[in-house]
């Protein structure tokens, strides 16, 4: 984690963390199964599930438009909504707050909104080497629409240092890696970004269940991440932006809301952050994750990242027990990706699913780190505070299953 940089864990004094209370607030874990899998999509608890039900079943109406009781009571949801993201990631003006589909969505209007206007010819656009595809095929299409070019960077900061200069425009990094769950020093690395009067964007999808985040205190410009990975709905994603950024950055998609005036040869856009939510936003998913996000605030987020922590420091012990395992994560990550020698990872996730346990393996959406780790997939368990050491020990059960039947 990034020392000192983290949102006020607030009243956490009062609060306490109960395991199997906690994951009691989560329908889909009232089954045999075990689920793993959590890197991918965060289950989601019944406060969710209840908010979205509510709205399709007794509120269902648009926003920011009619007038009835319906309309304006979710024309209010969404505006305490979006101050509940900013209150989330510390930052003062909740109009910096934009909702997209996802994570995937804000890395792509950053790409075609701020970057592909700004872009000339050898410009250079610094993409780390961990980042999903999410956060390199954004750069690589505006490089090839642009002239501008990508620079390969591993996320060490002294070989950042090196890679910095005047033609620097924009530095992408994410928070944490999905595949090895090594989270980049931001502070550092903003420091030295702004140094070259560069733009830092922070893909924050992994990171930000685990680690929360102060984005104005680590000056980062740009942060996005989907709220399915926050216990939230799928098809929502944030994207923040620093207000005189999003201010210069051309519109992303032209309808309804995102204009104030309109005719046959010119229009006036909204203002922030109206501008880029043109047509009917995802309104239940917003509410649900409004409620989410309320949900969240009554559970101490250091001790369930602490508790966190030791069910990955037990899995770990029990797999270093195994014989030819080769890890590729970090120690102390909620997320462990692994091989087993002789073994295709394809192979583990079948024989596991079909004893009800619930993984990811292959690429990850990651080929270039695949590349540098020097294989073509990976088995990855990634762990949860919903989780709990008999998820962990049904795992390593169905898991040395799995190895004797393909050993």
């Amino acid at each position: 984690m990034v020392t000192g940089m983290v949102s006020p864990d607030l009243n956490s004094a009062n609060k306490h963390f109960s395991p199997k209370q906690f994951r009691a607030d989560f329908p889909a874990l009232n089954s045999e199964s075990v689920y793993l899998d959590s890197a991918a999509t965060a289950l989601k608890p019944k406060a969710m599930i209840d908010a979205t039900m509510q709205y399709y079943t007794h509120n269902t109406a648009t926003a920011e438009r009619s007038l009835h009781h319906d309309a304006v009571k979710v024309t209010e949801a969404i505006k305490q909504a979006r101050q509940n993201v900013a209150d989330l990631i510390a930052i003062k003006n909740s109009s910096e707050i934009i909702w997209t589909k996802g994570a995937t969505e804000s890395i792509n209007l950053i790409a075609q909104s701020y970057a592909r206007p700004l872009l000339k010819p050898d410009d250079e656009i610094i993409v780390s080497e961990l980042e999903h595809h999410s956060n390199l095929l954004p750069w690589l299409i505006v490089a090839q629409q642009t002239g501008a070019k990508i620079i390969k960077w591993s996320s060490n900061v002294d070989e950042l240092t090196s890679l910095l200069s005047s033609r620097t425009k924009i530095v992408a990094i994410t928070q944490m890696s999905n595949v090895t769950g090594f989270c980049p020093d931001l502070f550092a690395i903003s420091q030295l970004v702004h140094q070259y009067n560069a733009i830092l964007v922070v893909d924050g999808a992994q990171g930000i269940v685990h680690q929360p985040i102060n984005v104005e205190a680590l000056n980062i410009d740009f942060y996005a991440f989907s709220a399915h990975k926050l216990y939230g709905p799928t098809g929502l994603g944030i994207l923040y932006g620093k207000k005189a950024l999003l201010e210069q950055m051309t519109v992303w998609q032209g309808g309804g809301k995102m204009l104030k005036k309109a005719s046959f040869t010119e229009f006036v856009v909204a203002d922030l952050p109206y501008k880029f939510e043109a047509g009917t936003p995802n309104i239940a998913g917003i509410i649900g994750f409004n409620a989410t996000l309320q949900w969240l605030k009554n559970w101490p987020l250091t001790q369930l990242e602490q508790y966190t922590d030791q069910l990955s420091q037990y899995a770990k012990t029990q797999l270093t027990q195994l014989a030819n395992i080769k890890f590729y994560s970090v120690d102390n990550s909620p997320i462990i990706s692994f091989n087993i020698n002789q073994i295709h990872h394809n192979d583990i996730a079948i024989l596991l699913s079909e004893q009800q346990i619930a993984i990811r393996t292959g690429e990850i959406c990651a080929q270039p780190l695949m590349n540098k780790l020097g294989c073509h997939g990976v088995i990855r368990i990634s762990l949860m505070p919903y989780n709990n050491q008999n998820d962990i020990d049904k795992f390593i059960t169905a898991l040395k299953n799995a190895m004797n039947v393909l050993i």
